[in-house]
């Protein structure tokens, strides 16, 4: 397969426009502290909480990378009545994320807490409840007003229910002429037919097509499931294996780009707002994939849920001529 690696990036045309995004927003919340002892009650280590960190989640942190971007990003999700939606929405105002998120007080917003001892996670506690099927359509009713002036909407599915109607988002946004990028969930793609591109991991992937005996085979299985959905492209983030892109023209790899593994939380949050921002602002496809290639690179040296500046990414895409 070929490899794609161009040693630098013109950034002269790189004008965002907004993105929509829609899908399951949570709220990561962080317990920092350090363990110095085994607790009596129990071989589990105690450990002393000494700070504490609250950050956008899930689409809310898809929507806080597009920002960072330099690109202006409209959010639209389901939250509860809640401590955790109250956060959320100071969070997203503080980080300019033009967030329209839809109280249901039937609905608990998504909540994972982590607990870090000595920058290793301990432990991770979920707080959630599934969106209800009506709330899920109500939200396309605010479909024409999130999408006008956009240049691209991203799908961000955890699986919590908001994007129940998936197949109704990407026929407006194709309708629109948007490309409509998809970082799915679950076993099952073929509510996801149509889109311009989806960006499963590794593990995703697996999980659909079923494990391959060797990269022949591999990029048989891409393109097979590129076909049968009817997708322009998919994207297989591959970790320290860097990225493969299938489109009708065939594959090409992205090598990984980090230099240093910190910790993966977000990172494909961080690579579809890439793509998507990128898109927005009419670059070709394989060049939005090599930025988001090297957004990867510079999250995952991050502690959780994290974000690349335009900046950052402007020092990462400096070569030596």
């Amino acid at each position: 397969m070929p490899s794609v690696v161009p040693d630098s990036l013109p950034w002269d045309d790189f004008v965002p426009r907004p993105v929509a995004v829609v899908g399951d927003v949570m709220l990561d919340r962080y317990w920092f502290g350090k363990v110095e002892r085994i607790s009596p009650e129990a071989p589990v280590p105690v450990v002393q909480v000494h700070r504490e960190e609250t950050r956008p989640g899930g689409a809310a942190n898809v929507a806080v990378n597009v920002c960072a971007l330099g690109a202006v990003a409209r959010l639209l999700a389901a939250v509860g009545e809640d401590e955790a939606a109250q956060r959320l929405a100071i969070l997203l105002q503080e980080s300019g994320v033009e967030a329209d998120l839809q109280r249901d007080p039937t609905l608990t917003t998504t909540v994972k807490l982590r607990v870090i001892g000595h920058q290793q996670q301990l432990l991770r506690m979920d707080f959630e409840s599934r969106l209800a099927a009506r709330a899920a359509t109500a939200l396309l009713a605010r479909a024409d007003g999130l999408l006008r002036g956009c240049g691209a909407l991203l799908l961000s599915d955890y699986g919590k229910g908001s994007l129940m109607a998936v197949g109704e988002w990407i026929r407006l946004g194709r309708a629109r002429g948007l490309p409509v990028l998809v970082d799915p969930k679950g076993r099952d793609y073929t509510p996801y037919r149509g889109a311009t591109l989806l960006t499963p991991n590794r593990s995703e992937f697996l999980a659909v097509v079923g494990p391959w005996q060797d990269e022949a085979d591999f990029v048989a299985r891409g393109q097979r499931l590129r076909q049968s959905l009817e997708l322009e492209a998919l994207l297989v983030t591959r970790g320290e294996e860097g990225m493969s892109l299938f489109t009708a023209s065939g594959v090409t790899h992205h090598p990984a780009r980090a230099r240093e593994v910190f910790d993966v939380t977000g990172a494909g949050d961080t690579v579809i707002a890439t793509l998507a921002t990128a898109l927005a602002a009419a670059w070709p496809l394989e060049r939005a994939v090599d930025l988001a290639n090297r957004a990867a690179g510079i999250v995952v040296g991050k502690l959780g849920a994290a974000t690349v500046t335009v900046d950052e990414l402007r020092a990462a895409c400096v070569t030596t001529e």
